[in-house]
């Protein structure tokens, strides 16, 4: 009798042993982590895009810049051409992961609902403010950062082949190593911090909100509120303020030149000025309004 009253507890302990050692693991987890998780393996556009414009820059080099370098006599030349397509290539695979990153807010949120995944997505112990605020993470930082990556490596790959063009020509691999492309990575970089992450986040999170709130065809709700407000504007004063205020977001605000979206020696040299910007802490007030309002239309939204 002793030994089989004794047994209930221990079975007891161990039952409760074996559910505390299955739930330690998901308290442990972190949900923002793993959400950032879910949105990279789910849309691999976010890194696959900007590799497919990277493979089409390199097949450029090799047989444009490469062969055009190889067929000019004259040294000087011929130096001049394998230092020219840098921060163009830099320019075209950055500006596919913006478009990427723009289409991304723009689509993901209604998208869940269109083919009712946010179903599986509500049943987790992951709340709405997580979701959204991990897909603004997505938009604003991973995407720019990754696309920064596949530049990196890219010119990489770039600077070894002009490398071995320079040596069979008998150049000097101080002309081609001579620190000027590290530091256009430095810009590059400063550049996605300041503008597409900082910059540009009332951006983003309008287009979140836009596609919390359509059922389809996102980017009417994103772009005709602006749309009518300038019309009003322009037919009620005459003027067009709103136009010009948006154009001045677009174009990057006081140090920047993101309507080129090639990184400058001579931009951003006041780092004070831009942070000090009223429109750069008027923007992050902004976009954590539209945030907010995103995050409480998800709560109450089911799919489509």
């Amino acid at each position: 009798m002793n030994s089989e009253s004794n047994a209930v507890p221990r079975d007891a302990n161990t039952v409760e042993t074996q559910l505390a050692s299955a739930t330690a693991p998901v308290a442990a987890t972190h949900p923002m982590y793993w959400s950032i998780e879910r949105e990279l393996w789910e849309y691999r556009s976010i890194y696959v895009a900007p590799l497919v414009v990277a493979g089409v820059a390199l097949f450029a080099f090799l047989f444009t810049t490469l062969g055009r370098s190889l067929a000019t006599p004259d040294l000087d030349r011929r130096l001049a051409i394998l230092q020219e397509p840098y921060q163009f290539v830099s320019a075209l695979i950055f500006g596919a992961g913006f478009i990427v990153g723009l289409a991304y807010c723009l689509g993901t949120l209604t998208n869940e609902r269109r083919d009712r995944s946010i179903l599986f997505w509500k049943s987790l112990p992951v709340s709405d403010r997580t979701t959204v605020l991990s897909k603004m993470f997505v938009g604003t930082v991973a995407i720019p950062l990754v696309a920064f990556a596949i530049v990196i490596a890219t010119e990489w790959i770039m600077l070894l082949l002009s490398s071995l063009v320079a040596i069979g020509s008998g150049l000097r691999l101080s002309s081609l190593w001579n620190g000027a492309l590290f530091q256009d990575w430095l810009m590059l970089l400063y550049h996605i911090v300041t503008i597409h992450m900082l910059w540009y986040a009332p951006i983003y999170a309008w287009l979140l909100l836009a596609s919390s709130i359509a059922k389809r065809a996102a980017i009417l709700w994103a772009a005709l509120p602006a749309l009518v407000i300038g019309i009003v504007e322009k037919m009620a004063f005459g003027t067009q303020h709103f136009a010009d205020f948006l154009m001045y977001r677009v174009a990057g605000g006081p140090e920047a030149d993101s309507m080129r979206g090639l990184p400058d020696h001579t931009m951003h040299a006041m780092p004070a000025r831009f942070f000090s910007a009223p429109g750069l802490w008027g923007g992050l007030i902004v976009a954590g309004i539209f945030l907010a309002v995103a995050i409480r239309i998800r709560r109450y939204q089911g799919p489509m």
